[in-house]
């Protein structure tokens, strides 16, 4: 009896997993209406590319992420305080920073390997291809990743979802099931083909494993989130450096 129940109560975990994750997406619908409505009332200027991607930004990660896990957390009646907070100390730096150069090496190494085996591509990211068109916002961008991208994203799919499963599951199931919600979400940003898709789906999975494993050592959020924030700066740092001084060999993977 008690087996079933185990059962029962993993699968429900795994079904409210997947749908915090979709909650967010959803919600980044209407909060992308008021973002888009408010700089151009706020500009007057219509929304160009770089635009698109700032809302963009702004109403999923800045606004639909956070506002998903408010929700969740309110519905099951509990606090902010289910999400462990605080200042990194030296007993998480080597987690915070060793899951940084950590994640890098790992996606990039990856990559290089799907991209030999299967003889293509990854796909692209149209945030990137935005950045590569408008170079000048890339430093902004990787400001952006630390500051909002990277908080924004940890919150919902390690503080809520790998939480959530963690009541469950063990850790390591627990980090892989969160990172199965986290790196396919990704294929809303990405153009090319299926197998381009796959690709980079599959090099999003290792970071987002590397910082659940962070968060389940550390038990403090601002661990992930800025480990992956650096993360993704790192990739649009390593972008504007290509695209200043060889822009003929530019490529970007980034979370």
């Amino acid at each position: 009896m008690s087996s079933v129940l185990s059962k029962g109560s993993r699968s429900r975990a795994v079904l409210a997993a997947f749908g915090i994750a979709l909650l967010g997406f959803v919600l980044a619908l209407p909060a992308g209406l008021v973002v888009a409505n408010a700089y151009v009332a706020l500009t007057g200027n219509e929304l160009g590319d770089v635009a698109v991607l700032g809302v963009s930004m702004i109403s999923l990660q800045g606004v639909a992420f956070p506002l998903a896990a408010w929700l969740y957390i309110r519905y099951r009646g509990l606090s902010w305080e289910y999400v462990p907070f605080d200042v990194p100390d030296l007993s998480d730096a080597k987690y915070l920073f060793g899951g940084w150069i950590l994640a890098f090496v790992a996606a990039n190494v990856f990559a290089q390997i799907l991209i030999a085996v299967l003889s293509t591509e990854p796909a692209a990211n149209t945030g990137a291809t935005t950045a590569l068109q408008n170079p000048g916002i890339i430093p902004y961008l990787a400001v952006l990743q630390i500051l909002l991208i990277g908080p924004g994203e940890e919150l919902l799919f390690r503080g809520v979802i790998q939480k959530r499963l963690r009541e469950q599951f063990s850790a390591w199931p627990a980090i892989l099931l969160a990172s199965a919600t986290f790196a396919p979400a990704h294929i809303l940003a990405l153009s090319g083909g299926p197998v381009a898709a796959a690709i980079t789906i599959s090099v999003l999975f290792v970071p987002s494993v590397v910082f659940g494993y962070a968060y389940e050592k550390t038990q403090n959020i601002a661990v992930p989130a800025l480990a992956h924030g650096l993360y993704n700066a790192t990739l649009f740092t390593l972008m504007y450096i290509a695209v200043t001084y060889a822009p003929e060999e530019v490529s970007f993977l980034g979370l």
